[in-house]
Order: structure tokens, then sequence, then C-alpha cells
């Protein structure tokens, strides 16, 4: 590799605490929206919840963490991304006074993490809105929700100052554009929300996240405090201006949220959207003076690219993370029809390096497969998963690019570092990991872990900082 990582870059792995804590009603932990979501986004929402979801157990990582967290360790891990539930800190969301066992349970995850010298990097929302504040509120519509997030953030910052230096508002903010009730807590079906309803949610969202950072850098002057946008680069299907322009609109669609966390303010491009919607988005009296409070880094997931096109008959919709677009004829997709794009990373960090001048973070990269357990020739199961260990290669080489690049990147965390519970699909037999975890989608199994080959792989790469990446061009 012609460039080598920083010293001090962090590399590690993600996860959400609804996809594997399970434990749904351990210890006073309330209902999220999570919990009537059996199929994910694939499916409609059931009024309570019911056996087939696999979220409710998930992985078992509330009662396994230690177990987990070693192996972690053992790859090397310099930062695991978690996240908190916020139905574990509040059950109802609305509540006075926080629920202890909840926070304790946080507090233990955090000191084993930092016993092996892994710095946690915590998501205070990510898709787990307490189904009260969902049914009650109608979510992230309601300006209450300020009130109560804000709440529920100081009790994070000052339970946890001492222990977590890096934190995310919300777990990809801009997926509330489609998937309003998982991302936004939004009780109205999708279908019935107005674009006025649901932008005035998404200004709810960016004041509250501002107002964070403001409470975080009052509360933790030495805490970092980041956004979290999903990041899907859209290319113009041809180099017709139509094409071009239809892309760009697309993009800014998704730059809106991004823009405001590292701006301040409002992009101006965004007005002439709102004035053809016949959207008037209300300010409270100190709002604008809130949204000043930028975020020290910008931090994003990362899976695909897609194209756009203003030609109707070319419409050849491809699949994404929660966003879909036009299918690029040049790329291969996976088994969930995601298409594979390594220099879209590249694109992305220089994209918003530029745009932004701020720190960048990949917190979501990760190739979602069907694995098979197998037995190695020393009588151990594992899974022989060359075609995960090709997708990181390529991609994190072009993470080495873009450092060559000039663009400043902070840390990689991979997603789904152990098996866990798709966020779209709500199945095991999507699977992410470094470590295989036997469970299935009828939900059998034993939830014994088990090493894939890329474990191995990855604490290489992670303990030569990159120097073991192979270069993509070379087998071609």
């Amino acid at each position: 590799m012609t460039t080598s990582f920083p010293k001090d870059f962090l590399w590690g792995g993600a996860v959400a605490a609804n996809q594997l804590e399970g434990a749904y009603n351990q210890d006073g932990k309330g209902l999220s929206v999570q919990d009537v979501l059996p199929k994910g986004i694939a499916a409609p929402r059931t009024e309570e919840p019911t056996s087939d979801n696999l979220k409710l157990v998930g992985i078992d990582f509330y009662n396994r963490y230690k177990e987990d967290v070693k192996l972690f360790a053992e790859m090397g891990f310099k930062v695991f991304r978690t996240s908190i539930a916020w139905s574990r800190i509040f059950p109802q969301g609305d509540e006075l006074e926080p629920n202890e066992k909840g926070l304790q349970f946080y507090d233990d995850l955090f000191d084993e993490c930092l016993k092996y010298g892994i710095e946690p990097l915590v998501t205070i929302s990510h898709y787990e809105t307490p189904l009260h504040l969902s049914k009650t509120y109608n979510g992230w519509v309601n300006r209450k929700m300020i009130g109560f997030y804000e709440r529920y953030v100081r009790t994070l910052f000052a339970r946890y100052k001492g222990k977590v230096k890096y934190w995310l508002t919300f777990n990809e903010i801009n997926s509330i554009l489609e998937e309003p009730f998982m991302s936004g807590g939004i009780f109205t079906p999708k279908e019935q929300l107005s674009k006025q309803d649901l932008y005035q949610a998404i200004h709810h969202e960016l004041v509250a996240s501002a107002l964070a950072v403001k409470i975080g850098h009052e509360m933790m002057p030495e805490a970092k405090i980041g956004c979290m946008v999903l990041s899907m680069p859209t290319y113009p299907l041809t180099p017709n201006p139509d094409d071009v322009v239809k892309a760009m609109h697309a993009e800014q669609r998704n730059d809106l949220f991004a823009d405001v966390h590292a701006r301040g303010y409002y992009p101006k491009y965004i007005n002439r959207y709102f004035k053809e919607n016949n959207i008037s988005i209300q300010f409270e009296d100190d709002d604008a003076e809130i949204l000043k409070h930028t975020v020290d880094f910008i931090s994003f997931s990362y899976y695909v690219s897609i194209c756009e096109t203003a030609d109707p008959d070319k419409r050849n919709e491809g699949k994404g993370n929660l966003f879909a677009g036009v299918q690029n004829p040049y790329l291969k997709a996976s088994e969930w029809g995601w298409q594979i794009d390594p220099q879209g990373l590249r694109v992305t960090l220089n994209k918003y390096y530029d745009r932004y001048q701020k720190p960048l973070f990949i917190v979501e990269n990760g190739l979602g497969a069907i694995d098979e357990l197998v037995t190695d020739e020393q009588g151990n199961k594992t899974v022989i998963d060359d075609y995960r260990i090709q997708y990181l290669n390529d991609h994190l080489f072009e993470v080495g690019k873009a450092i060559e690049d000039g663009v400043e990147v902070m840390g990689y965390t991979s997603w789904g570092c152990i098996d866990l519970v798709s966020a779209s699909t709500a199945e095991m037999k999507k699977r992410y990991g470094f470590i295989y975890v036997d469970r299935n989608n009828d939900g059998t199994g034993s939830l014994e872990r088990y090493k894939k080959k890329s474990f191995d792989w990855y604490k290489e790469v992670i303990g030569t900082n990159g120097a073991s990446l192979t270069d993509p061009a070379a087998k071609k």
C-alpha cells in the first residue's frame, strides 16, 4: 500500500443495542419501536411484541457481553461502537427519573471495554425510540420530544462522562426520509404522513442534536460529539445534463442533514424544495442559535452507491440501505441486491471533507451475506468468508487512498462485527460479522460464538495498522 493509516487510527466494529442485546423486558426495560417490527421494514408493525421477532432475544449480548468484548479485544479493537437503548434508561421515555438497572448495564459494558483499552463510541439514539413516545406523542413530529431527548442526554452525559469520549447523536438521521417510524418514531403511517409534518419532525431532531452537542461541550469539554448520516453517493446514469441535475437534487436531499450539523444553519438550496412542496418549518425563538452548535466530526455509514436518471424508461430500480436508486450497470451486487462500490467510499470521503473540513469517521461498512458454518482441518467450527475479506479489503484500500488524498479520517468500525439481527429485514441469515453466532431465522440455535476466517484477517489488518491490505488492482 502506498500510504499508511494514522498512528492513532481507531480500528474497531459497530453494533446497535436493538439488534443484539435482546433482554427486551429485562431489568425494567420498556418497549421500543423495534419491539413491534418483527419483520423489520419489510412488513407492517404489530400492536404488541410477537414471538417471531428475533430482536427480542437478539444474540443475548445483554447477558453475554463479557464473552463478546473479550473477542473484540483479541482482534485488537481500539474502539467499539454501540448504542444505548433509550427505553432501558427511560422505559416510557417521558419519566422524570431514569431506570438505575439500565444505567448500570452500560456502566458495566463500558468498564469491560475500557479494561481492554477499547474506547466506547456511543450512539445516543439508534432506531429505538421508546414505543410510548411514538404512540402518545407521534414521535419527533411533536416538539415535546426535544425535552424528553434533552433529559435523556443529560442523564447519559452525567453518568458516563468519565468513560465515553466519543458520542453520536442519532443514527443515520437522514433515514427518517424513508423510514419515519423506525428512524423517527413517527406513528402516523408513512403513506399518510405529510411532507410538512415530516420536515417539522426533521427540524426537531436537528435542534435536539445540536442541543446535545451544546450540552456535551458544557458537561464534557474533552469529549467529541458527532452526527451520523447514511451516505449513498448518487451518480448520474449518463452524462445527459438532465441526469446530472437529477443526481444533484437526490444528493442535496441527503446532504441537508450533514450541512445543518456541520455549518449550523439550513442551506439555501432547500428553500426551493420547501416552497415547491408548501413546507413551512416552524422555528421557536432559540432554534437558530441552538443550531449553531456544530458537531466535532462527521460520521457515516457506507454500503452502496446508486444512480439517478431523468428518463423514466431507464429506471431499473436497485436496492440499497433503506434508500433505493437506479442500478449502476458497471457494478456487481451482494446477495441482497446492494451494489458493491469500494471507490464510492473514497468519493464520499473526499466529498465530505471538501464540503465540511471536519474529521470523518466511517462507523458502518460491511457485507451482509449468507454464511455456512463448517468444520476446518483442526476440527474447529468456522466460516470461510473470503467474499467478506475481499469486500472489506477493497473498501479499506480505498480509505487508504482517501487518506493519501488528504482526507482526515478518524477511524473505521465494521458493521455487525459480530452477527446480529438485520435492521431492514429482521433476520439472522443476513450476516456481517467476524464472529458467527449460532442462531437461525426460526429462532433456533445454541447462541454459541465461532470465529470466522475474517476474524484473523481483521486482527492482522489492525495489528499492521492497515499495512496488510492488498491492492485490488493487483488481482485483475
